[in-house]
């Protein structure tokens, strides 16, 4: 343990608060010659309900990205890195984004663990630029703090694909993690991970018509949208509804916009409610991914793909755009952020079957993903029966926190159902309920969507593939 936070725990919380502000006025260590200095984090008001709990601050690494930590009064020792969703389209960094998510996911402060957070250095896809980012907001940390006991890091949605990537490159045996929680994931990995977004699209189109209309310039549709349009969100929505009538009663429905919705939902399987936020993945961050990210190449696949639910499934598979991926577009999207499965830290997964964004087979990927490394003994995955992507039950988050720093301690690996059994005990501390079913397992990945050709074994990057890529000059995504 180190001196700081031996400190910290051993103290009552006055002398613990009046300690963690001194740490605060301590400078930070001098920067290397080639490590250029980066101004030290500024203390910022916690979110309200931290208030009288912790101290938090705020400051930009050396790369741009703003981060936010916060030190409990009661520390226990232990630090929760933080890897948000998204991906944000911002150009630049946001530092609202990482303070929104310290009051989101306040429960870990609550339960004695310090936090910190990055917001990323940009906007846009880039998993492994996340992931770098969130390990230097980890950094940020330890040089106002000093090295905690244990280092837990935690992602959900998107930011369960960036925390994933976390846990296999930088947690080694003797490296700073000592487990991963991985909550509502997206860890089937962006090469396989947006296929029924793709089909969404193409689907979409078929039906439509509108998106781009026949008047406007054409282009493929892999690109989600033309690198110059300037439709806005609001613009989208009005056209799934021209066609859809999605936010009409049934009943203010016409007959064509019914079917419409029925044949999109039925060959897509994307639940109504989420619909539109699929459809603008599918076309404002497939644009930021292929114009910005990829040079204009295309990663993604609709050949091959036979598509069924529909009135007329014959005429749909004759008619709906197809078109095969660059192999170095896909090549540097599965490198930026499939995972290999190849992990050596204890990694604790939740997430709700009714998730309507990242559906609950992402967990059989990511299952079948170690189980292919051979290191599917480094897993545990739990799952309730809420019906949100966004949020789950603050009870649950401190149930799974608790159970990955147990099995970090101790080397005892838990269950779902002993996450599950210790879930109460937490739910009369934080007000809110428990929802664990530790007997589902969910369906396999290509049972909720569809495969492409070659896409049924795991991991679909393996570690010997990740290295010989990696040799590879400018393979990837740049930060």
């Amino acid at each position: 343990m180190t001196t700081r936070a031996r400190i910290l725990r051993r103290t009552g919380p006055a002398l613990a608060a009046a300690l963690a502000a001194t740490l605060l006025s301590t400078p930070t260590a001098h920067p290397t010659p080639t490590q250029a200095p980066t101004p030290a984090p500024t203390p910022i008001p916690c979110p309200a309900d931290l208030a009288a709990e912790a101290t938090c601050l705020t400051g930009q690494d050396a790369a741009g990205a703003h981060y936010t930590l916060a030190l409990p009064t009661d520390w226990n020792g232990s630090l929760v890195v933080h890897a948000h969703g998204g991906p944000d389209l911002g150009a630049a960094s946001d530092p609202a984004r990482s303070q929104d998510d310290l009051a989101r996911w306040s429960v870990m402060v609550k339960e004695g663990y310090a936090w910190a957070g990055s917001s990323y250095r940009r906007g846009g896809y880039g998993t492994r630029m996340a992931a770098a980012d969130t390990e230097s907001a980890r950094r940020a940390f330890v040089s106002r703090f000093g090295r905690p006991d244990r280092t837990y890091v935690h992602g959900q949605s998107w930011g369960g694909n960036v925390a994933a990537k976390v846990a296999e490159i930088h947690g080694t045996r003797n490296g700073p993690y000592d487990g991963a929680l991985l909550t509502n994931g997206v860890l089937g990995g962006a090469s396989r991970g947006y296929d029924h977004r793709v089909d969404l699209r193409v689907v979409h189109q078929y039906y439509c018509g509108n998106h781009p209309r026949p008047t406007e310039p054409q282009y493929p549709l892999w690109q989600g949208l033309r690198a110059d349009s300037t439709m806005t969100a609001a613009g989208l929505r009005a056209r799934l509804q021209e066609c859809t009538g999605l936010a009409s009663p049934p009943p203010e429905r016409t007959a064509l916009q019914q079917r419409n919705l029925d044949d999109i939902l039925a060959v897509t399987g994307i639940p109504e409610r989420t619909l539109e936020s699929h459809l603008r993945f599918a076309t404002f961050t497939f644009r930021d991914l292929v114009s910005e990210r990829l040079g204009g190449r295309n990663p993604f696949t609709s050949t091959g793909v036979r598509y069924s639910g529909s009135h007329d499934d014959e005429a749909l598979n004759a008619r709906v755009q197809r078109f095969t991926a660059d192999p170095t577009a896909r090549r540097d999207l599965s490198y930026d952020s499939d995972p290999t499965g190849k992990v050596s830290i204890p990694v604790l997964t939740l997430h709700a079957i009714g998730d309507p964004t990242a559906f609950v087979e992402h967990e059989s990927a990511y299952h079948a993903t170690l189980k292919g490394a051979h290191r599917d003994r480094y897993l545990v995955q739990t799952f309730t029966t809420e019906t949100e992507h966004s949020e789950l039950s603050d009870a649950e988050y401190a149930a799974s926190i608790a159970a990955l720093d147990r099995w970090a301690r101790t080397g005892h690996r838990p269950t779902a159902r002993s996450v599950a059994a210790s879930c109460p005990a937490f739910a009369t501390v934080h007000g809110t309920g428990c929802h664990f079913d530790p007997g589902y397992r969910p369906a396999p990945y290509a049972s909720r969507v569809l495969p492409r050709p070659g896409g049924l074994t795991w991991p679909a990057l393996t570690s010997t593939q990740e290295r010989a890529w990696s040799r590879v000059d400018g393979v990837g995504i740049a930060p």
